[in-house]
């Protein structure tokens, strides 16, 4: 069977339409990848091969009659475990719930794949209820980087970018609650985009409030363009879905920089402890907008208020009573079951006062305000995905491992949730030991597009997305 692996999204719907292969040869050669490598990496905790040969088939049969649903149809397309999926069981990476209930609904983003003729691949590994920046779980267990099987993804979406790395699948939906789509991307090399705030509608809504988006994961940023056209739009269950985008993501993903004003930030001002080879790489790429006719200016942002000018602590306020909100009033035979640095978070949440969320609240709504002041001089701002390259497998940080370590390398993605603009990683490199290194491009708000347009031009510029891991390809 021919290996699929190494097409992306667009190649795979140009096939179809050529008739050169069929959605159910992709399917069934992509299920035979899961099979024969996934046990290295534990990307997928869900796969159901009748289903998804059952979809590709219906697939086949819209090609044949020349009537596809969309770019996308046929075109295998991850789940992470966080996202509800009719059929299938969503268990959050969580021992707590009950895999024998009855799955009557599907996500907006999910309900919408199906819509458009996407065939459901499976569901990813996702760290219990998306808590941490890496993936692991009392469910599931480790999930592994194909790039060096010692070392962590990333997280939470973490299922999803090492499916996408070892070329699993060409697409994955993840969830960017502080950098859970952003982290992954840049520690597998692939790209991830968090959208705009409401872009991608979420249903049930999430515990962590707003500052949790939906995205698209892509080996290729045209991949997620394709991804965000289908997933993204109003849905009236969300009260904070953005209307329908005017025009397709992918129309414009060609204009280039030129003429751009863009800011660099290699520390935003207060980030520490910033690996050496990471600032190296970001401090290049930042560069080649130059060579593509941007203008560059090396600036810091705004800082946040409080703490210091670091956003961690009131991130931390308003992530950790999430926990306590949703698990707090759980028995104690069922938070026996749940990933000890979780129970910590949550404890720890449910005891946070009114008050002090409130200040985070405001302290949040300060920072927002003067971050979209900012953005009106600059068209983007370029900072490190994330501080360090990743490091080993099965560790909450390479540094302490308190609760709270993982907020120590991720300065770069959550301020980006709680101002809720478009923030990407695009691979800009690798390490000396061969480990990927993403650049983070936010936008302003709402342009979402041309934050897509912006990696695109780097990506074009600078590719690295056909690497594939040594054992993988």
């Amino acid at each position: 069977m021919a290996d699929f692996g190494v097409l992306n999204a667009g190649e795979l719907s140009a096939g179809f339409a050529a008739r050169a292969f069929s959605p159910l040869e992709v399917a069934g050669a992509l299920l035979g990848r899961i099979e024969n490598l996934d046990a290295r990496i534990k990307a997928f905790c869900l796969v159901d091969a009748p289903a998804t040969l059952a979809m590709a088939k219906e697939s086949e049969t819209r090609w044949m009659k020349n009537a596809p649903l969309s770019a996308l149809d046929g075109v295998p397309v991850a789940i992470k475990d966080l996202l509800l999926t009719k059929g299938w069981p969503t268990l959050r990476g969580s021992r707590t719930i009950d895999p024998h209930q009855a799955w009557n609904d599907d996500a907006p983003a999910v309900a919408r794949l199906r819509q458009a003729g996407a065939v459901l691949l499976g569901k990813t590994t996702t760290p219990e209820f998306g808590w941490k920046g890496v993936t692991d779980s009392p469910l599931t267990g480790t999930t592994r980087n194909p790039w060096d099987l010692r070392k962590t993804p990333g997280g939470s979406s973490g299922g999803s970018a090492a499916a996408l790395a070892a070329r699993l699948a060409p697409l994955a939906i993840g969830t960017d609650g502080g950098g859970s789509i952003r982290i992954p991307a840049s520690f597998s090399g692939v790209f991830g985009l968090k959208p705009s705030f409401g872009r991608v509608p979420a249903w049930p809504p999430s515990p962590f409030g707003a500052l949790a988006h939906i995205g698209p994961m892509s080996r290729d940023v045209t991949g997620s363009a394709l991804l965000l056209d289908v997933i993204s739009g109003f849905d009236a269950r969300d009260p904070f879905a953005l209307p329908l985008a005017d025009g397709s993501f992918t129309a414009r993903l060609d204009d280039g920089i030129r003429g751009k004003r863009i800011a660099f930030s290699p520390s935003m001002g207060f980030a520490k402890n910033i690996d050496s080879e990471v600032a190296a790489l970001v401090a290049a790429a930042a560069k080649r907008f130059e060579m593509l006719g941007a203008m560059v200016k090396q600036v810091d942002p705004p800082l946040i208020e409080s703490g210091g000018g670091d956003p961690k602590d009131e991130f931390r306020i308003l992530w950790w009573a999430g926990a306590g909100y949703l698990l707090g009033a759980y028995p104690e035979e069922k938070k026996a079951l749940l990933d000890p640095g979780l129970r910590a978070m949550v404890e720890e949440g449910a005891a946070i006062p009114l008050r002090r969320y409130q200040q985070a609240t405001m302290a949040r709504a300060a920072f927002a305000g003067a971050m979209r002041q900012f953005m009106e001089k600059f068209d983007f701002l370029l900072t490190p995905a994330v501080a360090v390259p990743a490091f080993e497998a099965g560790q909450l940080s390479p540094r302490d491992q308190d609760g709270n370590a993982w907020l120590d390398w991720t300065p770069f993605s959550l301020p980006f949730n709680l101002t809720q603009q478009p923030a990407a990683s695009v691979s800009c490199g690798f390490t000396s030991a061969g480990l990927p290194v993403g650049l983070q491009i936010a936008g302003r708000m709402f342009d979402d597009l041309g934050v897509l347009s912006a990696a695109r031009a780097y990506e074009s510029a600078d590719p690295h997305f056909e690497k594939m891991p040594k054992g993988f390809a």
